[in-house]
C-alpha cells in the first residue's frame, strides 16, 4: 500500500454536476496532463466540450490551479486518508474570438470631454 502516498485519486466535477473518474493519478502529474485527461474523458453526449488545455480551469479547495505545478503541489492532508477521493472543479472557459476583442459601439463616443471656463 506504499503506493497510495505516491497517488491522487480524483474526480473531475462538471458544472452541471457529473463527474468524470475517480481515477488515481501520481504525484508527478501535472496539472497540465490534469486537463488533457479531462478533455479526453469529456462525454460525448455534453455540448461545448473544451479543444485545448488552455480552455480548462481546474478549481481545488478554492484555487484556480497553475498548469506548471504538479498533483503534489496541491495535495492537502485530507487526501492521505486511505479511500479519500479529491474532487476537483472543472470550469469551461472558450477561447475569445477576434470579433468579441474588439470594441463594440464607436469608439469616439467612449471618450470624456470637460471644458472649465
Amino acid at each position: 500500500m506504499a503506493e497510495v502516498h505516491n497517488q491522487l485519486e480524483i474526480k473531475f466535477r462538471l458544472t452541471d454536476g457529473s463527474d468524470i473518474g475517480p481515477k488515481a493519478f501520481p504525484d508527478a502529474t501535472t496539472v497540465s496532463a490534469l486537463k488533457e485527461t479531462v478533455i479526453s474523458e469529456w462525454p460525448r453526449e455534453k455540448e461545448n466540450g473544451p479543444r485545448t488545455v488552455k480552455e480548462v480551469k481546474l478549481i481545488s479547495a478554492g484555487k484556480v490551479l497553475e498548469n506548471s505545478k504538479t498533483v503534489k503541489d496541491y495535495r492537502s492532508p485530507v487526501s492521505n486518508l486511505v479511500g479519500a477521493v479529491t474532487t476537483m472543479h472543472v470550469i469551461i472557459q472558450p477561447p475569445v474570438t477576434e470579433k468579441e476583442k474588439k470594441p463594440k459601439g464607436d469608439p469616439k463616443m467612449n471618450k470624456c470631454v470637460c471644458a472649465v471656463m
